[in-house]
């Protein structure tokens, strides 16, 4: 039998990061789950961290690697932005930056001493608009683009130390994120936009664990020859 890994995941209070930290725990890995939210799952040690704040993250990351390694790091915060360009604030594009970006960017530069000493994996969560733009959503597609490239980019830096990093693209998920912006269409948003979102899935959104199985494997050691992959996880939107 093999040693449980220490895997952080981010945003593991709601949605894709709630699910993912439910299957590592099943699999009997000592799960931390960072949010700045405490809802995390059960059997899940909860660590307060807000991801857009360097000071917040380096704390967390400390906390999470008592044991002076992390097998997994699971970068699945996120918020989104909706609505027509004229109306971003900059409040709201750095913002959105701060949490897709620059999070991941702060997370793996606090834990990658310690993802050497396991020779871990890191596992980051785009979106489809990370893979291929999409309208109404110019600051959110830039981020997500922005990690999209920063996967691929430290896939080829870190592969002849072993560590691999990948990137899951999720489409339209079932998450209280998409149901806020659902909730939140302008009132003339041309129909076309709404069709895209939903255009090639085959029955209902992708719930949050099926994209948590993909985190799964992509960490597994099933995937020891997989790195830079962005895996388009949509139904053929992209």
């Amino acid at each position: 039998m093999t040693d449980p890994r220490t895997v952080v995941i981010t945003g593991a209070a709601s949605g894709i990061g709630h699910a993912t930290a439910e299957l590592f725990r099943d699999l009997g890995d000592t799960v931390f789950g960072l949010d700045i939210r405490p809802t995390v799952p059960e059997g899940v040690t909860y660590v307060e961290c807000d991801v857009g704040t360097k000071e917040s993250v380096d704390a967390a990351v400390v906390t999470c690697a008592g044991q002076g390694r992390i097998d997994v790091l699971a970068n699945v915060a996120g918020i989104v932005q909706f609505g027509r360009f004229d109306a971003i604030s900059e409040e709201e594009f750095d913002r959105v930056h701060a949490v897709d970006l620059k999070g991941p960017f702060f997370l793996i530069q606090a834990a990658l001493p310690h993802i050497r000493e396991a020779r871990g994996n890191i596992v980051n969560v785009s979106s489809v608009a990370g893979n291929k733009a999409q309208g109404y959503s110019a600051a959110y597609s830039a981020a997500k683009g922005g990690l999209t490239m920063l996967t691929r980019a430290l896939a080829l830096e870190l592969a002849p130390e072993g560590i691999r990093v990948n990137a899951v693209c999720p489409g339209t998920v079932d998450t209280p994120l998409v149901e806020h912006v659902a909730a939140n269409f302008p009132p003339d948003l041309d129909p076309r936009v709404v069709d895209r979102l939903m255009m090639m899935l085959p029955g209902k959104a992708i719930t949050p664990a099926e994209i948590g199985q993909s985190i799964v494997y992509l960490a597994s050691p099933a995937a020891r020859m997989i790195t830079g992959t962005v895996l388009a996880f949509d139904g053929g939107m992209s």
